[in-house]
């Protein structure tokens, strides 16, 4: 039986996904969402920060509100057989949706409309790498689980801003200097650095790294590099690492990390 990604990150019968870092955050949203339909939960995506409006076929319903407790109202009154909504406050001049504050998240979640809520906590303007600023992630406290999401096509690329997001914050966590090539140790450097990968994550929530776009058999190897560097961290990264390829819908190895 082929596995799941919402296996993986998803087990039981409900709770809060928070995607941060880079590299495929809302194609992985999406795609758990279809995963939990198809198994008969009802789901919430939105957003923290800021998202592409999904396409007619990645939603049930889209439903736009600045008012958390109308979102409510309105799942209670007209959900129907739309077990997968996405909710946004606005769509931005640039066509995003702008999402809530992430103590509405925990108001979404408290109501039981929802089996799961999968929320984009983070913004990277499409880099497959990414540093958070200051203000970065905005991870809402009821997540259950946070992933940090990672894009392998970096790795071997010159150390850059069109390569990684706030790369000035960056190069510090990950020892490179502009320039320099993207090593697979760097990578697990940012993961694993206080300030990177899992920034502001909820304490008590379940930590997976999500190593993306293993398109080929290299960056298949890459990916288990990287996770042999996590798990030879002198403290437990995250639990779960996961190497796979969104665009082709593959997971290729999934690794559970223990302490040393």
């Amino acid at each position: 039986m082929k596995e799941l990604l919402s296996d993986i990150i998803c087990p039981g019968s409900g709770g809060v996904v928070s995607l941060i870092g880079a590299g495929g955050k809302t194609s992985l949203m999406f795609r758990l969402a279809r995963e939990l339909r198809s198994a008969g939960r009802t789901v919430l995506t939105t957003t923290t920060t800021r998202i592409f409006l999904p396409a007619d076929d990645e939603t049930d319903a889209l439903i736009m509100t600045s008012d958390p407790e109308d979102l409510l109202r309105q799942v209670r009154c007209g959900r129907g057989d739309r077990s997968h909504i996405t909710a946004g406050v606005a769509i931005t001049g640039s066509g995003k949706l702008t999402g809530f504050p992430p103590e509405a998240i925990g108001m979404f979640a408290a109501s039981g409309l929802f089996d799961w809520i999968v929320v984009e906590a983070d913004g990277s303007a499409r880099r497959p790498l990414k540093a958070p600023a200051d203000h970065e992630p905005v991870i809402p406290s009821a997540s259950t689980a946070v992933v940090a999401v990672v894009g392998l096509d970096a790795v071997g690329k010159p150390f850059s801003d069109e390569v990684v997001f706030r790369a000035e914050t960056a190069s510090a966590a990950m020892g490179l200097r502009p320039g320099e090539k993207i090593s697979e140790e760097a990578v697990a450097r940012l993961i694993a650095h206080p300030s990177g990968g899992f920034k502001g994550a909820t304490p008590d929530a379940r930590r997976i790294v999500f190593l993306n776009k293993a398109d080929d058999p290299e960056r298949e190897a890459s990916g288990a590099r990287i996770t042999g560097l996590l798990q030879e961290h002198s403290s437990v990264v995250a639990d779960t690492v996961v190497v796979g390829a969104l665009g082709a819908g593959r997971i290729t190895a999934v690794f559970r990390l223990e302490g040393k």
